[in-house]
């Protein structure tokens, strides 16, 4: 069965949803984050997956201090899987002591692949392949590598997981990159979790129908009231 990741958005402390990564297209769901993470948590969900849009912006990780609270109010009932403005071992030192179980490398982890490894000796690192139409972006997603996801893939042995999100569905519930995340998930054998333009239970379906696929992040959706958490879980519990 694959897992289920509710995200929660942080800029500047509140719950948030951005459109393909827009920060000047932004939509405010709550000012409590660890509320948010203890109802997505009271639904079943193990795992939460938390984003730090400032420090993926700037590099000044402003919002540690609410992920350490989520972390530790969910200690025992739920890990935390948590991203941006992860740019070097301390960072992923500094989140694994606020209580993260897996960081998410993205922008860094493109540019000095040898960081995950690294980081890897401290906790858990899933590598970010955040794409648009293939190409890596990086800094925030506002710029584009060069390089393209299946490319980047072979860099990282030691990652245990790649989340790979189509920023072109990102927030906007169009329907998940099926085809594309089924060739990657055959193309190597580290996890994989989707990410970007879940919409609907059906898909929930669709990406769980994946084999091999590890994982679904999905945010917007939840807080439309397309579906809740317990719905997903029950829908991939139907593919177990």
């Amino acid at each position: 069965m694959a897992e289920l990741f509710p995200a929660i958005d942080l800029r500047d402390g509140r719950v948030v949803r951005l459109r393909q990564g827009d920060y000047a297209d932004e939509t405010v769901y709550g000012d409590d984050p660890v509320a948010v993470a203890e109802s997505f948590v009271e639904q079943g969900a193990t795992w939460i997956h938390v984003v730090d849009l400032d420090a993926a912006r700037s590099g000044d990780p402003v919002n540690r201090p609410v992920i350490a609270d989520i972390a530790r109010r969910l200690d025992g009932r739920a890990r935390v899987q948590t991203g941006g403005g992860v740019r070097t071992v301390g960072d992923a030192e500094a989140l694994a002591e606020a209580g993260v179980a897996r960081v998410v490398m993205g922008s860094a982890a493109v540019a000095t692949p040898t960081l995950v490894a690294d980081a890897s000796r401290i906790v858990s690192v899933a590598v970010g392949l955040d794409h648009r139409s293939g190409e890596i972006a990086v800094h925030g997603w506002t710029e584009g590598s060069g390089r393209t996801v299946h490319e980047v893939i072979e860099w990282f042995p030691d990652a245990a997981a790649f989340v790979v999100t189509d920023i072109a569905r990102d927030g906007m519930l169009s329907g998940p990159d099926v085809e594309g995340l089924a060739e990657l998930a055959t193309s190597t054998a580290i996890p994989v979790i989707a990410s970007g333009g879940v919409g609907t239970l059906d898909d929930i379906a669709a990406l769980a129908a994946i084999p091999g696929l590890h994982g679904v992040i999905t945010g917007k959706a939840l807080y439309e009231g397309r579906f809740s958490v317990a719905d997903a879980l029950r829908v991939l519990g139907e593919f177990a």
